[in-house]
Order: C-alpha cells, then sequence, then structure tokens
C-alpha cells in the first residue's frame, strides 16, 4: 500500500499490525484529529489577534513574520521526528498542532490584510473539500486503487521536487515569478497543486482505515490523526495562495 503522504507509511502501521488489546479505532482516530485541530485553531488565534482591525495595506507587526518563521520551522522539525518515530505522535503531535496553527495564524493574517475576507473563504474551501472527499471515499465514488495510489504519490513527489529546486534556486537570484505572480499559468498550476493537495486525503482516510483493520495499538490514532491534519494544512495554505492569485487579477 501507498501514500505520497510521508507521515503515513507502510512500515509505520504494519510493523504494529496484530495488536488487539487497545488496539486502533476509527472513531478514537476522529477524536484526535478534532484535537489537533482544536489546538491549532486556538494557537492560530494569538497571530491573528494582531491583525484584527487592521486596514488593508497596513503594516504588518514585526513579530507577526517572527511568529510565522518560527512556527514554521519547529513545526517542520516535529513532523519529521514524528514521520521516523510514530510512538512519538501522541506527545509531539498536540505540539506540532499548537507550532502549525502560530504559523496558519501568522500567514492567514498577512492574506486578509491584504484580500479581506479571504481566510473564510478558504476555510470553508478545504473543510467543504474534506467533506466531499470524505462523502465520495466511504460512497465508494472514489477508490484509493493500486493505480490512484501511484498517480497521486507521483504527482506528489513531482510537486515537492518542484518547490524544492524554486527554493534552492531563489538563491542563486533566479527570478521565478511565476510562481507567485496571477498569471494564467501561475493560476493553473496552483490548482493543480491544490487538486493534488485534496487527493492525498483520500490515501490518507485508505491508510487510515488500513490501520483500523490490522488492529494496530492505541497510539497510532494520535500518528493517523498527525499524518490527517498535515495534509489539511497543506491543502488550506494552497487554497489559501490559489484564492490570492485569482482575487489579484
Amino acid at each position: 500500500m501507498r501514500t505520497s503522504n510521508p507521515i503515513l507509511s507502510d512500515k509505520a502501521f504494519n510493523q504494529y499490525s496484530g495488536h488487539l488489546q487497545d488496539r486502533m479505532t476509527l472513531n478514537g482516530t476522529v477524536n484526535k484529529t478534532a484535537i489537533l485541530l482544536f489546538i491549532a485553531v486556538m494557537c492560530a488565534a494569538w497571530p491573528w489577534s494582531m491583525i484584527s482591525g487592521m486596514a488593508a495595506g497596513q503594516a504588518t507587526p514585526p513579530m507577526l513574520s517572527a511568529i510565522m518563521i518560527l512556527g514554521g520551522i519547529v513545526g517542520f522539525v516535529l513532523a519529521l521526528i514524528v514521520s521516523f518515530k510514530p510512538h512519538t505522535a501522541p506527545y509531539l503531535a498536540p505540539v506540532y498542532a499548537a507550532c502549525q496553527g502560530l504559523f496558519l495564524g501568522a500567514i492567514s493574517g498577512f492574506f486578509e490584510i491584504r484580500f479581506p475576507g479571504i481566510v473564510l473563504q478558504a476555510i470553508a474551501l478545504t473543510f467543504g473539500t474534506l467533506a466531499s472527499l470524505l462523502l465520495a471515499y466511504k460512497s465508494g465514488w472514489i477508490r484509493a486503487t493500486e493505480n490512484f495510489k501511484l498517480g497521486v504519490v507521483a504527482a506528489t513527489g513531482a510537486i515537492a521536487l518542484f518547490y524544492l529546486v524554486s527554493f534552492i534556486a531563489s538563491f542563486f537570484g533566479v527570478n521565478m515569478s511565476f510562481m507567485r505572480d496571477s498569471s494564467l499559468l501561475s493560476i493553473g498550476i496552483s490548482a493543480v497543486v491544490v487538486v493534488v493537495a485534496a487527493l492525498n486525503l483520500v490515501l490518507d482516510f485508505d491508510f487510515i482505515e488500513s490501520g483500523v483493520e490490522n488492529n494496530n495499538p492505541k497510539h497510532m490514532e494520535w500518528y493517523g490523526a498527525f499524518g490527517l491534519v498535515v495534509t489539511l494544512f497543506w491543502l488550506y495554505v494552497e487554497i489559501l495562495r490559489l484564492l490570492s492569485k485569482l482575487r489579484s487579477r
């Protein structure tokens, strides 16, 4: 079984299969996901409050950038740790959610100042996508077949490589403005990334379901929830970027 989400890997789940006591359940994973989202929202409220009432074009507080950078870096490091050490998920997943909450609250603030109302739109689209794909998955309209998984994995890998090359190229003065402007090419790229991020949710659903069927231990509920919120956070940021490009035209 394959998934493009590095948090949810075959090795991580299958090494725990066969445990019958205190096993992973679907309801438990859903509850843990709700807890992580709640933590993220609560922590996002602090940087978000810094831009409350600010007019469009007004200079943002310097601290907002520091919060965004610190939250993003610490969250990334924690994600790497949990991906290699799934048993740490019950302890580190809530901390990760808190750090990502700070990051998302700050970056949402930057977008909201420039495009009032954009954050609410992005949140609605993110959870609307989550609900729609979950319904489609449970109804059997979308199936995580091997070909489907291979396609999503390949597309996600290509996006990761593209972002990495763009990041490295920026240090050498290579101008890749099409990644940030509101051209049709830039909008098209963002739209493709949003679709791929959304399809990763289907793989996450499939992997969580597989973990439950394999009788994985209780702490894997945190691991499954962690992998799901990673995808949700990525999807939200990409939707935010796409909306900003559309509103810039």
